[in-house]
């Protein structure tokens, strides 16, 4: 957690991101400044599913995708969409800590019994599923994912700036990720 950036104050908030929408961003879900008004999005937010997590921003200011870590390699046309319908020029990958895509193998058989228990499958089945998808969603470490997120899209969309956040469950604040 040394990595993280904290951001009380709007002079916090490193050059590179001031006057943004990713600027804003930060003062609007770390209460620094009042809500505006939006018609339009102005970023595009990619973060977790986890129901622990909730945004304090305006309506209408963002696009948000949330899938599970805050792993967009399987929304790139819907990234795509944003930037291209939406006009964007902005994007937040906002992962969190405590995060259940780290060690997912952890969650193997919690995993399967749910699904045995919940959806009525069978146990290969659902042990299949896992053993499947799970190398596609593990992330490992909160934090560095975020970053390999942040320089994939980077290189994806290299007009688009990209930031990386972390939201931490215990205040619900939102921290920038420093980049070495």
């Amino acid at each position: 957690m040394d990595r993280l950036i904290n951001i009380d104050t709007a002079s916090d908030i490193p050059q590179e991101y001031r006057d943004t929408p990713i600027g804003l961003l930060l003062e609007y879900h770390n209460e620094i400044r009042p809500l505006d008004a939006y018609s339009s999005a102005k970023l595009l937010i990619g973060m977790c599913m986890d129901n622990r997590k909730h945004l304090h921003i305006p309506d209408n200011f963002a696009f948000i995708i949330r899938s599970g870590g805050a792993n967009l390699r399987y929304s790139e046309f819907k990234v795509s969409y944003a930037i291209s319908v939406g006009h964007l020029k902005h994007i937040a990958v906002i992962g969190h800590n405590n995060c259940g895509m780290v060690n997912l193998i952890d969650r193997k058989e919690i995993f399967i019994q749910g699904l045995v228990d919940q959806a009525g499958w069978d146990r290969g089945r659902a042990e299949a599923q896992f053993m499947r998808f799970e190398p596609m969603f593990e992330i490992h470490n909160e934090i560095d994912f975020v970053l390999s997120e942040t320089k994939r899209l980077r290189l994806e969309y290299p007009g688009i700036q990209v930031a990386p956040m972390l939201y931490l469950v215990e205040d619900n604040k939102i921290y920038l990720i420093e980049e070495k």
